[in-house]
């Protein structure tokens, strides 16, 4: 994108969340004029100066968002929870949300709204999280406005459940641990995301450089832990028989983001390669970082 004659304007929510200020910092980088909003604005002031302003708003709540929109040209979302706190829930957040900005974004005359689901969204419907998530997509497929959706396979911070499990000198697997993803970095998937301000593709489906096996992510995560290569496989009906227990005795706090993952961990969740940072490094940074945190 030619930045200097661009004639864009984004709007970006959710630059606090671990995608966002990496797409917040990727909009800096462009020089492309940008509102940014959150509703801790203290936490984006970094990123204040020049084309761009900072501004408070709640997603959750239409009124903050009313005029926002005005002389954008492009609405860039990444609002989402994996876990539901503060008493919100996924329709909330993931959908209600998301629908505040597009009513508002219609009503400006925004001419694109990018929004971030994930990898195989809408083939599981049936999960609590991506429940919300599709709706969401079905209202923005709709809207009449051009659009696009990004299905990121998985952001390396939700690997860090096996850096989790390698602190304590063992990861456990379900079956044989040979099915395979690639997580891609946030830096890499802010790019992807950048650059579909000006891309025809109405949905994006983009994953990091390396395609990896469970076991080789459990490898990674102990050899950056400096445990010996311990690994265990669980056989699989204990993970169906957990995600029926915590369905049938927890709520959907709770048992989202349990479903979520042991549902993924259970197919190949592999999409088209794309970046430069490469897991093995992140988790070793990641180590770093809590060794000296």
């Amino acid at each position: 994108m030619d930045t200097e004659k661009t004639t864009e304007k984004v709007l970006l929510a959710g630059a606090t969340g671990y995608l966002g200020h990496y797409i917040a910092e990727e909009l800096v980088r462009r020089n492309i004029p940008a509102k940014i909003i959150g509703r801790r604005p203290e936490k984006l002031e970094y990123l204040e100066g020049g084309n761009r302003e900072i501004i408070r708003a709640e997603v959750t709540q239409f009124k903050t968002l009313e005029g926002l929109c005005e002389g954008i040209t492009t609405v860039i979302s990444s609002i989402g929870i994996t876990r539901q706190r503060d008493g919100l829930t996924y329709m909330d957040v993931d959908y209600q949300a998301n629908l505040n900005l597009l009513s508002e974004a219609k009503r400006a005359g925004v001419r694109k709204f990018i929004y971030v689901s994930a990898i195989n969204g809408d083939k599981y419907r049936h999960l609590k999280i991506f429940q919300a998530k599709e709706a969401f997509v079905d209202a923005l497929k709709s809207s009449g406005l051009d659009y696009t959706v990004m299905r990121p396979n998985g952001f390396f911070s939700d690997m860090r459940d096996f850096l989790d499990m390698a602190k304590g000198g063992r990861v456990y697997l379900f079956g044989d641990g040979h099915y395979q993803m690639n997580p891609i970095h946030g830096e890499d998937l802010a790019k992807v995301c950048v650059d579909a301000i000006t891309s025809a593709e109405q949905e994006i489906a983009v994953g990091g450089p390396d395609n990896l096996s469970q076991n080789e992510l459990a490898t990674l995560a102990l050899k950056a832990s400096n445990k010996p290569i311990k690994i265990t496989h669980l056989p699989d009906w204990i993970r169906r028989m957990t995600i029926g227990l915590v369905r049938t005795f927890t709520s959907s706090k709770t048992y989202g983001p349990i479903e979520f993952f042991l549902t993924l961990m259970a197919n190949d969740q592999l999409a088209p390669n794309y970046g430069k940072h490469h897991l093995e490094h992140f988790f070793k940074k990641e180590m770093e970082r809590m060794r000296h945190g």
